[in-house]
């Protein structure tokens, strides 16, 4: 009896990590389809095949649900801006592209309208620090290995680097959403990084 029992234990939390990743995946996906409206909880339990109820079961709330959504939606982002950093040949040809290809990144809004929700909704402020310390230990390592196999140079502290760009990105579609004249592409992004080739620090 406890033999039998003893592989349902185990599969169930399988079960239930596969399930909570089908809802992220398919909430990413409506939102990415539609940008400025927000899928209703039926319409994402529908495209991930569950229940309305299983929503909630696994994330408390929709807007828990979309907080996930989002950052998943840019952590996919990411790795095309990566492949774009990779590409450059030299250091200012990488501040150059990250900064335009983070900029035009279409989960960028959804991840500040997620950062804003945290601030009127503190239950929400754990999921979004959570989902950010994970944003920040993934550029940090991305940032390091290149920096060390191109030679490349930080001004300042990889961990303030990272915060430092990321801060500025979302910042800046948190004023336009907020009304601020102009455009998040007015800003000087590019300039936030320090990152140098070594020959021109010497310089």
């Amino acid at each position: 009896m406890r033999d039998r029992a003893e592989p349902r234990t185990v599969a169930e939390p399988v079960r239930g990590q596969a399930t909570r990743h089908r809802i992220i995946e398919a909430a990413a996906r409506l939102c990415a389809e539609r940008r400025g409206s927000e899928p209703t909880v039926s319409e994402i339990a529908e495209a991930a095949g569950v229940f309305p109820n299983q929503v909630t079961y696994y994330f408390g709330s929709k807007d828990s649900l979309l907080v996930h959504a989002a950052f998943l939606g840019l952590l996919h982002d990411t790795r095309r801006i990566e492949r774009l950093g990779r590409a450059a040949g030299d250091a200012a040809t990488f501040r150059s592209n990250i900064a335009r290809g983070v900029l035009a990144i279409p989960s960028l809004p959804t991840v500040a309208k997620a950062l804003a929700a945290a601030v009127s909704k503190p239950d929400l402020a754990p999921v979004v620090e959570k989902h950010l310390q994970l944003l920040f230990r993934q550029s940090e390592r991305y940032l390091s290995r290149l920096a060390a196999d191109r030679g490349w140079t930080l001004g300042r502290p990889l961990d303030a680097e990272v915060k430092t760009f990321w801060s500025t990105a979302l910042g800046a579609v948190l004023l336009v959403r907020a009304g601020a004249q102009g455009t998040s592409s007015d800003l000087d992004l590019a300039g936030t990084l320090t990152v140098a080739d070594r020959d021109s620090v010497a310089d």
